[in-house]
């Protein structure tokens, strides 16, 4: 039997995985292949849960039900983290809740990085408060998650790549269960 968790993760992604957002891939080909970069490049298993989960607050709205409505952006991050956080520790949560944090950042300190974004995460940064100042950075820079949210940011970038194809999503069941916070 699956378990009901992952059942519902799954439903969300499925139902609402079809759409762009802008993107030259839809959603469900986005998160297959941010995991897939991420088992690429030697994530432990929390990290790549991440990966696959960072949109799942796109399809979210603020009661924390499914949303078909919702923009390009919507505070996705934090409907998503907190969604998350009720069978996530912070491992998963936070790179999750710090990613459009971390695209803000890289386009404050890293020349040349707001011009390499994709066009519709370049119009999302105006939604999501543009890049960050100097005290927001060191903020950021100082917070216990940023070398994790930095590089799932890098991953989200990277993860918009027509026809590529990765493994399923059901192929990271064990994965994305195994990275739940047991049930007391």
């Amino acid at each position: 039997m699956e378990d009901p968790r992952f059942t519902q993760i799954r439903h969300l992604i499925e139902t609402f995985g079809s759409s762009r957002y802008g993107e030259d891939v839809t959603q469900i080909e986005h998160v297959l292949q941010c995991g897939h970069l991420a088992m690429e490049a030697g994530e432990t298993d929390t990290m790549i849960v991440a990966a696959l989960l960072h949109d799942i607050g796109q399809f979210i709205d603020d009661t924390g039900n499914a949303a078909e409505t919702l923009g390009i952006d919507a505070r996705h991050e934090e409907l998503g983290a907190t969604w998350l956080a009720r069978w996530f520790g912070p491992a998963v949560t936070e790179p999750v809740r710090l990613h459009v944090d971390a695209k803000r950042y890289l386009c404050a300190t890293e020349p040349g990085y707001p011009q390499s974004l994709s066009r519709a995460s370049q119009i999302s940064l105006a939604l999501q408060g543009g890049p960050m100042n100097a005290s927001e950075c060191e903020a950021f820079a100082a917070g216990r998650w940023f070398a994790e949210a930095i590089r799932l940011r890098r991953y989200d970038d990277e993860a918009k790549r027509p026809d590529w194809p990765c493994p399923g999503l059901a192929d990271h069941r064990d994965r994305i269960v195994g990275a739940m916070k047991s049930e007391n």
